[in-house]
């Protein structure tokens, strides 16, 4: 510890009564205090309290794991909703094409809507994938993931008491759970439905970064991404009921049972390796400019 007087004949009291002088141990910061009686007390610093503790980072937080909750819900209930509930609905039903612009549109008005206050994932592979690609807090993912899972089941929930209401409702239909070999919409094999989703997932990724890039145009990235998510809906709905968001299948496969939990597996693994694939690959492409893809953060 540095002497803070030169020797006796220093006036001591000419300095002020308490001289504080911080030093960093094991990562935590203290502060040690001389009085006039050239005690040393240790206490704790305000900075490390604050830097520790912040009520407003918390309440931020929240808000963000919030926002992806009900973001998460949304995709899920108008997504699945529409293949539940208007795909199929007779004469008038909106079929392949209708589902896959309910999921687009479901990203692009909640990215307006929420992307200012999370980033709006509402999926955790764009979560992982967006941290693969150094655009996501590593720290934040677990909770991220959590609160899209929950919005998805809520979402399910909500819809399984609407859709009910009907009587030719049956949870045998599928309830727009995911899929392959016999499960597939097409009947297309587990490899065939693994490499789908994964491709799929990969290039969702892709744009994903490219659109939210910071050379990118402003403001048209939700556009970007829901169409994105459209065209992927057109191209691999036949093929697996198109996942590319584990929340969006562990929903309906939770209402489904059976084969649908049992197959759940894939559509966890595929996307999440397609997501931070995705992440990675467009990060070698094009480092920078980039900007983080998590909403606000605090002052």
């Amino acid at each position: 510890m540095r002497q803070l007087n030169d020797g006796p004949g220093a006036n001591v009291m000419k300095a002020p009564t308490h001289l504080y002088e911080a030093f960093s141990a094991m990562h935590l910061h203290y502060v040690r205090e001389l009085t006039p009686s050239r005690n040393w007390h240790v206490i704790l610093s305000c900075d490390s309290f604050h830097s520790r503790i912040n009520p407003g980072e918390n309440v931020m937080n929240a808000q963000k794991y919030v926002a992806e909750a009900i973001g998460t819900f949304w995709l899920t209930f108008a997504g699945c909703g529409s293949a539940v509930i208007a795909a199929g609905f007779p004469h008038l039903g909106i079929g392949f094409v209708g589902v896959a612009l309910a999921f687009g549109l479901s990203v692009v008005t909640m990215a307006y809507a929420i992307g200012h206050i999370s980033g709006c994932h509402l999926n955790p592979a764009v979560t992982v994938g967006l941290a693969a690609g150094g655009r996501f807090p590593p720290g934040q993912v677990v909770p991220y993931i959590i609160a899209q899972v929950i919005g998805a089941i809520v979402a399910s929930t909500v819809l399984y008491v609407i859709a009910r209401g009907t009587a030719g409702f049956s949870l045998a239909d599928g309830f727009a759970a995911n899929g392959y070999g016999e499960h597939s919409p097409g009947h297309y094999d587990a490899t065939v439905c693994f490499l789908m989703e994964v491709i799929m997932t990969m290039m969702f990724l892709f744009m994903i970064m490219g659109s939210t890039h910071g050379k990118a145009p402003v403001g048209f990235a939700p556009l970007a991404i829901g169409l994105t998510l459209t065209m992927i809906h057109l191209v691999s709905i036949p093929v697996t009921n198109t996942s590319v968001n584990p929340a969006r299948s562990t929903g309906p496969a939770l209402f489904v049972g059976g084969w649908a939990l049992a197959q759940l597996w894939m559509f966890w693994i595929a996307p999440l390796i397609g997501g931070a694939l995705g992440g990675v690959i467009y990060r070698w492409l094009s480092a920078g400019p980039t900007g983080m893809v998590e909403g606000g953060t605090p002052a």
